[in-house]
């Protein structure tokens, strides 16, 4: 599935700190040779079964590879992933295949994994590349090992190091643990590898399901989960943490939600939950229950450009200054159920918190023809 030139926005990122710029689907479920530029806030657009949905999961599933987690965690239907007409070879092995770039102090680098669904899930083949360099490439030499046969650029006595690394996880965030640094060759290879992992981690893939914000939750650990069900929790923990931010969410839920809104807060219930509502400013006060499905995804989508890796349920790079840092939100039917109002204010407030460097935005939208044109917005379309 081929994705057409994007209409991509003249926003200029912060320097120096590690950010996905695009995503290749090069054999990825229905995609085929896709390669989808990715902006401070992208907006993925397209018909029912062009692909959104898989291309966000993608992303997410390296993240999850570039965290350190294992295939099966970031695959867990790696089937699935397989596009529909792969052949098996004559050992009735079928796969896919996907890579991103990430751009910062080292340049642009490139990372390509192939991936074997069946028989078993295992790494086959990866390569990190910079400067037209091959820093890293691992090859699946004896499919009954479980192992593959890693080479990193040494430039040193020996041009490359050779040793075997697992096939259930990515070499590139290994690297680190393996390549010492004493040579200019393995201070680019540990620089890639370190970029690499800082842009793909500290993702946050969203999409809120109003039917369980609506009702009480217990009090918890005050991280929102993806589909926001514990909305009332967060707010029980962020209102007091931050008053300035906190006006400020209260001012983009005004603008998108029915009614006067004085303040959006959660207040203990029994049976030892909580649970959001809606100051009017009146002396009434709104639960969630009562708002509507559109108003409460625009809500939820706001909380989620207000906070960060703390708030969110992330795992973000603790080794490395916030500073350097950029949370990806991946957000699913982004203007899902909203009005022509709510959907202009939630983009107008996406443009500003990506603007400002710390958040990136990859949204999914059926229809991008109110946010083609838009400032600091890069439209990709997809086709089926």
């Amino acid at each position: 599935m081929a994705a057409p030139p994007a209409s991509t926005a003249s926003v200029t990122p912060l320097p120096n700190r590690p950010r996905v710029t695009e995503l290749r689907l090069s054999a990825f479920a229905g995609h085929r040779r896709a390669v989808l530029p990715l902006g401070p806030l992208t907006v993925l657009a397209g018909p029912s079964g062009c692909g959104k949905t898989t291309a966000l999961r993608a992303y997410d599933a390296l993240a999850r590879l570039g965290g350190g987690a294992e295939l099966a965690v970031a695959f867990p239907e790696p089937v699935a992933c397989v596009p529909e007409r792969a052949r098996p070879d004559a050992q009735r092995r079928r796969g896919f295949r996907i890579g991103c770039t990430a751009d910062g102090a080292a340049g642009p680098v490139h990372l390509d994994v192939a991936v074997q669904a069946e028989p078993e899930l295992r790494i086959v083949g990866e390569r990190l590349t910079a400067d037209g360099v091959v820093l890293l490439e691992t090859a699946l030499r004896d499919p009954g090992r479980r192992a593959v046969q890693a080479a990193w650029y040494t430039a040193g006595p020996s041009p490359v190091t050779r040793a075997p690394l697992p096939d259930d996880r990515l070499g590139t965030p290994l690297l680190p643990l393996r390549v010492a640094g004493k040579t200019d060759g393995q201070r680019k290879v540990l620089a890639a590898a370190e970029q690499m992992v800082v842009a793909l981690r500290s993702v946050f893939a969203c999409d809120p399901r109003p039917g369980r914000m609506r009702k009480p939750v217990p009090t918890g650990s005050g991280r929102l989960l993806s589909g926001c069900d514990n909305l009332a929790d967060v707010l029980w923990r962020t209102r007091t943490e931050c008053g300035r931010r906190h006006a400020q969410f209260v001012a983009a839920v005004r603008d998108g939600c029915a009614g006067p809104v004085a303040d959006v807060l959660a207040e203990p219930s029994v049976g030892g939950v909580v649970r959001a509502l809606l100051d009017r400013g009146d002396g009434t006060r709104t639960v969630l229950a009562r708002l509507g499905y559109g108003e409460l995804r625009y809500l939820a989508l706001a909380l989620v450009l207000f906070t960060g890796p703390g708030v969110l349920e992330v795992d973000p790079v603790g080794e490395v200054p916030a500073a350097l840092q950029t949370l990806t939100v991946l957000a699913d039917g982004f203007d899902r159920g909203m009005d022509v109002r709510q959907r202009a204010e939630l983009l107008r407030l996406a443009a500003r918190m990506c603007d400002r460097g710390h958040i990136r935005l990859v949204a999914a939208v059926a229809d991008a023809s109110w946010a083609a044109g838009a400032d600091g917005v890069t439209v990709v379309h997809l086709e089926p």
